[in-house]
């Protein structure tokens, strides 16, 4: 179950052969969806898009912070937060999140039913190691799957984000509002990895991305 300050690797893939994301405004539709819906109740660490999956990391906002969300108002009381309800709250956010898309999605494919695969994945980052390892996975999994050959060479991830080279995202992802709302997660994770020269280094060195604890 979700809980409050704790760090998750979020990741989900579309039904069969089919992909998520046909072209380009695809991707950045997408990204503003899981702003609208997943901000407000965790931080957004990195993430990556590919045509038929996604995966995301992201820290759930302290209890405080969830007490003056949207999603939780109904829901007030002066006790503690139960955790059940916490996760119950934060999983429905998913669930509007996957349920707007495709609805969208279908409405400009001329296609019906489900798109996401039915259980979205995700494991507790519980260490500092795994935390540095899941940012180096997210944004080289482009390279493991063949996409591209370097981490760069991929424009719908937060590599570009975090490093600022935003000449290398296309325009309806860097002229996104939203990204405004992550410059501390930005800052944070540069941190972590002793600024930005070492945050490049880690990612150049990573070695075979294909053998990373997937």
């Amino acid at each position: 179950m979700f809980e409050a300050e704790g760090v998750y690797h979020i990741y989900n893939r579309a039904n069969g052969t089919e992909n998520l994301f046909r072209e380009e405004q695809n991707y950045a539709f997408f990204l503003e969806k899981f702003f609208m819906y997943i901000h407000p109740v965790a931080q957004i660490y990195a993430w990556c898009l590919m045509p038929n999956h996604f995966h995301f990391m992201i820290q759930v906002r302290k209890e405080e912070e969830l007490r003056s969300a949207a999603a939780f108002q109904k829901f007030q009381t002066f006790g503690k937060l139960e955790t059940a309800l916490l996760a119950k709250v934060i999983s429905k956010q998913f669930s509007n999140l996957f349920s707007s898309y495709t609805q969208a999605y279908n409405k400009v494919y001329g296609r019906t039913g489900s798109l996401f695969q039915p259980n979205m994945k995700k494991k507790e980052v519980n260490s500092d190691a795994y935390f540095t390892q899941l940012v180096l996975y997210i944004h080289n999994n482009p390279v493991k799957h063949g996409f591209v050959k370097n981490v760069y060479e991929w424009p719908y991830s937060s590599y570009h984000f975090i490093t600022d080279n935003n000449k290398m995202q296309p325009d309806c992802i860097k002229l996104s509002k939203s990204f405004k709302l992550l410059e501390s997660s930005r800052s944070e994770v540069l941190d972590w990895f002793g600024g930005l020269t070492y945050f490049k280094q880690a990612h150049q060195t990573i070695g075979d991305i294909k053998s990373v604890f997937y």
